[in-house]
């Protein structure tokens, strides 16, 4: 344990994004004396420019569209209704900042020290602080040297381009430009059809922005089912979306005027053609954050540009511990608090912490239909040679959804007929991101889909898809 002066800390955790903050409250909960540091505000990519000011967005571009709809609930409302779109981003900021004075307050009731700088490794057991001044000044703070028994490493990442497509924050621009943006524009590319692409494609289109989607790949949100790609894709073009597959340009091409973006781009081995809008949104990936933070100074090692580490989260530095999007993985928050929870455990000196195990981890896209899945696809089952049963149910089938207007879409249930364990779960539709977490506690309890199909769920509500779709492993499903 360290000891002594108030420099000297059990856990220094550098970055204080979701993956950082919930490994210093977790460390301090434990007993342990926790130091945060950050040269922004605590909360990270998350919290002021990613998940929650995007999510605050879509949850106004999907009330629009409900609005729109209100005569089939018998609700008069007159006109077309209109966005305000600077309205919704005071809303987006508002969002942002009652969620990040909550992590403030958090901060104090689990007594971790917060930090405001810049911090750098100094060898093993060291981060030296450039401190931010009185006024928030970068640096002007003077320098502190902070002694750690152990150290988290929670620095994320940022946004990157493609080679040649340089964003200039008006024409060509990244997730980050729009989440500080209060003004749309009439059109928009989106490059990039993974959850960030589709999430910024669904919103953008549902407040009236001409929206056209290219992806490099066969199918867009490849991470996902390959079933749950094409209902998605076919959702996105019943709504007008644009959506083309294979996609091929060359970024170093792409023109830009006072009108807006033009690109060359057709599907691969096709005709390309004039492709032209006010933007171009790069949403092609994020680089971690590995560069300038004194890495050379201990053992750390690099599997290509992410941190190396094993399944506790340790790197080949002995107590120098890594978690969140600089170490790969899936790169989701919530990925991120769990690696952080590990590390934070283990160096507590529990004895029955549990190796990270990311096909357990959830993952979650929050476009119109929401997407959600957890475990493996039969794409994966496949290529690992597993034999599996599938249990399919559609959004259709279940009341709820139908009284609620919105039922496209499905659930399926991948089980192993032979150990009878759940495999994956996938399910793309109404509240899929919130329905998800029954399907993760059940991998995480290791479940049959029996088990899970066997509970009683509620009637009526859109939890019962997961229930049927589980039956239907079986082909015991009730109501399909």
């Amino acid at each position: 344990m360290a000891v002594g002066s108030s420099n000297s800390f059990d856990v220094v955790v550098l970055g204080a994004g979701t993956g950082g903050y919930s490994a210093a409250f977790r460390a301090a909960q434990l007993g342990l004396k926790v130091a945060l540091i950050d040269e922004d505000r605590i909360g990270g990519t998350c919290l002021h420019r990613g998940c929650i000011p995007t999510k605050a967005l879509l949850e106004s571009a999907a009330f629009v569209e409900r609005v729109r709809h209100a005569k089939d609930f018998g609700i008069r409302l007159g006109s077309e209704p209109s966005v305000d779109y600077a309205q919704m981003a005071r809303r987006r900021d508002q969002v942002v900042t009652r969620m990040w004075k909550g992590l403030q307050s958090l901060v104090t009731k689990n007594k971790v020290t917060w930090i405001a700088g810049r911090g750098r490794l100094d060898g093993a057991g060291r981060v030296r602080v450039a401190m931010h001044g009185e006024d928030g000044t970068p640096g002007a703070g003077g320098e502190r040297l902070l002694e750690a028994t152990d150290i988290i490493l929670a620095t994320g990442s940022r946004v990157k381009s493609l080679p040649g497509l340089v964003p200039d924050g008006r024409r060509i621009v990244t997730s980050d430009d729009v989440l500080r943006s209060e003004a749309l524009p009439a059109s928009l590319i989106v490059v990039g059809a993974g959850a960030v692409g589709v999430e910024f494609a669904s919103m953008f289109h549902d407040v009236g922005v001409r929206t056209t989607l290219l992806e490099y790949l066969p199918r867009i949100v490849p991470l996902e089912d390959p079933e749950v790609s094409s209902t998605l894709q076919r959702s996105f073009e019943r709504r007008g979306i644009r959506v083309m597959t294979g996609a091929r340009f060359d970024p170093a091409r792409v023109a830009v005027d006072e009108a807006g973006v033009r690109l060359e781009g057709g599907p691969e081995g096709g005709k390309a053609e004039g492709i032209r809008a006010e933007q171009l949104l790069i949403a092609t990936g994020r680089a971690p954050n590995v560069e300038d933070i004194g890495l050379e100074t201990t053992k750390v090692e690099l599997d290509g540009s992410f941190v190396k580490v094993n399944g506790k989260m340790r790197t080949k530095e002995p107590h120098v511990y890594a978690i969140g999007d600089m170490i790969g993985g899936l790169m989701l928050a919530h990925t991120a608090a769990h690696e952080g929870l590990i590390a934070a455990h283990t160096i507590a000196g529990d004895k029955d912490v549990h190796e990270m195990d990311y096909v357990k981890q959830p993952r979650a896209t929050y476009s119109r239909p929401e997407i959600a899945s957890v475990g493996l696809t039969e794409a994966q089952c496949q290529e690992r040679g597993l034999p599996y049963r599938v249990g399919k149910v559609p959004f259709q089938a279940i009341a709820k959804a139908v009284i609620g207007g919105e039922y496209e879409g499905f659930a399926k249930v991948i089980g192993d007929p032979r150990t009878g364990d759940t495999l994956g779960v996938h399910v793309i539709g109404p509240h899929a991101t919130d329905l998800i977490a029954e399907a993760s506690l059940a991998l995480e309890l290791e479940a049959t889909p029996w088990e899970i199909g066997g509970t009683t769920h509620p009637h009526p509500t859109l939890a019962e898809i997961v229930g049927e779709a589980a039956l239907a492993v079986d082909g015991r499903s009730i109501n399909f």
